[in-house]
């Protein structure tokens, strides 16, 4: 089977299809989210660095309760410490999100530039090949945007991350209306 870029309808689910207007409606809620987010930028960092210390609290629980299941003690303690300490930066997290949203501010940073010089590098590594132009487009792009961010930390650290939620939240509400309204018979 060869796929196109031609739209067939018939080979989109009916279940998909018939419900195009759940996917326009959670398309809305979206871009309204995003809205309420551009508009208090340092709220929704906030809110970013709950939810991502929620996650390592639970990921944390999870571990320690895991290393019960492990029957050797080195295996045990490496679980167990490893648990504790992704706990402990979760707890972090809600104690001190300010502290948190640098951290994390400094760490997108780097993953922005690291990965940016690593794609300019496939992009050449890729000459001539068509498009490798586009790769190295692409890595500049993003390795700049890493450089931004590095360049204005700590000082971003205030609302960086919810102003990436925000792009986020939009970017994802228009692409799901746009899913629902391509899909509607």
């Amino acid at each position: 089977m060869s796929i196109s870029n031609n739209h067939d309808q018939s080979l989109m689910p009916s279940e998909v299809s018939s419900k195009w207007g759940w996917f326009v409606a959670l398309g809305v809620a979206l871009l309204v989210l995003g809205g309420i987010a551009f508009g208090n930028l340092v709220v929704a960092t906030v809110v970013s660095v709950y939810y991502v210390g929620m996650m390592m609290l639970i990921a944390g629980v999870i571990e320690i309760i895991h290393a019960f299941g492990v029957k050797s003690w080195g295996q045990f303690f490496f679980w167990v410490l490893s648990g504790l300490l992704y706990a402990a930066a979760g707890v972090i997290a809600f104690i001190n999100p300010i502290l948190a949203a640098g951290v994390l501010t400094f760490l997108l940073a780097a993953a922005l530039l690291g990965s940016g010089i690593f794609r300019i590098y496939q992009g050449f590594k890729s000459k001539p090949a068509t498009g490798w132009g586009w790769i190295v487009a692409g890595g500049v792009v993003t390795a700049l945007a890493g450089l931004v961010v590095a360049l204005q930390w700590p000082v971003n650290s205030l609302f960086i991350l919810g102003l990436f939620l925000a792009i986020d939240l939009i970017f994802q509400g228009w692409a799901f209306i746009a899913f629902g309204l391509g899909i509607r018979k």
